[in-house]
């Protein structure tokens, strides 16, 4: 289903409580996982406190289930999906539940698929109101893996049942085995969709073909050829609600770690007679490329090669303790005759266990460089443990980062 959230978070996690991954994730991570699970920030804050995130699918969220369903099919044995989908629970972590719940769905919804379909799609609760609004999606889950499990051989049906539930929460993991396994019909339907008046499916049909969703199954033919997916991002590009086009964006961020001159291409296209709107989607779609320094990426956004310019990086203090933070200063001058745009950002190159480091780009600022003028830039960086990141003793060589050409360098020890 989503085997990189399961390992990530869930598995690696174990129980593990929910408020060590919310202070621990980015926030943009974060933000994409209280989307999926329409859980409202705060509620997630409230019940980190008493409750594993495995937990959430325990005997009381069975009885929930057994209940939706039951109300659209009267002689739902709801006693036994109850029975089957708690046995011996507590030795299960998320993704085993997950599947648990979907098992214990098939062996109590009736034998023909199709029919069992219909029963769960007419059990989903109320469809959501709109881009903002946030439920108990999480509950639904186990139906999107029934559908990944038993719908293959059954399109029209599985792709009614997941417009339906997309509507509620997300199919876009569920869709995944119908891309790899039915893949030309599939994007013909989600071509299609890409008009639907609601705009959850609009997105869903960028998220199912996203080549590496994070947490969902790589789709392999696509990160070899995503030339299917261009007719339904064109189709997209302009949508008007931002929750779609971000979806476009990370489709594109997606495409560029295997193919950046394409995206950079489809983007120079798209940056001619684009509105406001297009041009975020060009800059969101194209972050990695430009954190990364790609000279086509930055031209696209209207940042040049670095002219006559010379810079100096320096940090205070010198050493901190794990848990503190390191203060930057950055003076970049030049002598050219012309004001220039920069894109700031500086590369922490964290000392790993081996002794060896990895570099991690982190975002500044922008600013206007006047002509033969000069800037001094001030920002702070803690060094903190998170559950993605373990931090290690040692000199760590910081890098300023302008216009995606390194310009200066400085270091720190931690420990």
């Amino acid at each position: 289903m989503f085997r990189q959230l399961q390992d990530f978070i869930f598995q690696t996690a174990g129980a593990a409580s929910l408020r060590l991954l919310v202070a621990g994730l980015p926030d943009s991570l974060l933000s994409d996982s209280l989307y999926y699970f329409r859980i409202p920030h705060e509620n997630m804050k409230k019940n980190a406190e008493r409750k594993a995130f495995k937990d959430w699918f325990d005997r009381k969220a069975a009885r929930a289930m057994a209940a939706q369903v039951a109300a659209a099919a009267p002689d739902f044995d709801e006693s036994g999906f109850v029975r089957k989908a708690t046995r011996s629970l507590n030795k299960l972590e998320f993704n085993a539940r997950v599947q648990q719940f979907s098992d214990a769905l098939r062996a109590t919804l009736p034998e023909s698929i199709p029919h069992a379909l219909a029963t769960l799609s007419s059990s989903l609760p109320e469809e959501l109101p709109d881009c903002e609004a946030v439920a108990d999606g999480w509950l639904q889950l186990p139906l999107g893996q029934f559908i990944a499990d038993h719908g293959l051989d059954h399109f029209d049906e599985s792709m009614t049942a997941m417009i339906a539930l997309t509507k509620r929460m997300s199919s876009e993991f569920a869709v995944r085995p119908f891309v790899e396994h039915h893949q030309d019909v599939t994007f013909e339907r989600l071509f299609v969709l890409t008009s639907d008046p609601n705009p959850h499916v609009r997105r869903w049909c960028s998220e199912a073909v996203r080549p590496r969703l994070p947490w969902g199954r790589k789709l392999r033919a696509l990160v070899a050829d995503p030339g299917p997916i261009w007719p339904i991002l064109e189709a997209l590009k302009d949508d008007d609600e931002l929750y779609v086009r971000r979806s476009v964006a990370n489709n594109l961020n997606d495409i560029a770690k295997d193919h950046p001159q394409l995206v950079v291409k489809r983007c120079k296209q798209w940056k001619k007679g684009g509105n406001e709107h297009r041009s975020w989607v060009v800059r969101h779609g194209l972050r990695s490329l430009i954190k990364d320094g790609h000279p086509g990426a930055l031209a696209v956004v209207g940042f040049g090669p670095p002219k006559k310019l010379t810079a100096e990086l320096t940090i205070r203090p010198k050493q901190i303790a794990v848990g503190g933070q390191i203060e930057l200063t950055a003076r970049i001058e030049t002598t050219a005759g012309k004001a220039q745009e920069l894109i700031v950002d500086y590369a922490v190159n964290y000392v790993r266990k081996s002794g060896k480091s990895s570099s991690k780009v982190f975002k500044w600022t922008t600013t206007r460089l006047p002509a033969n003028g000069s800037v001094t830039l001030d920002k702070r960086h803690a060094m903190k443990l998170t559950t993605i990141r373990a931090l290690y003793p040692g000199v760590h060589h910081v890098e300023l980062q302008v216009n995606g050409v390194r310009m200066a360098e400085a270091s720190f020890r931690l420990g």
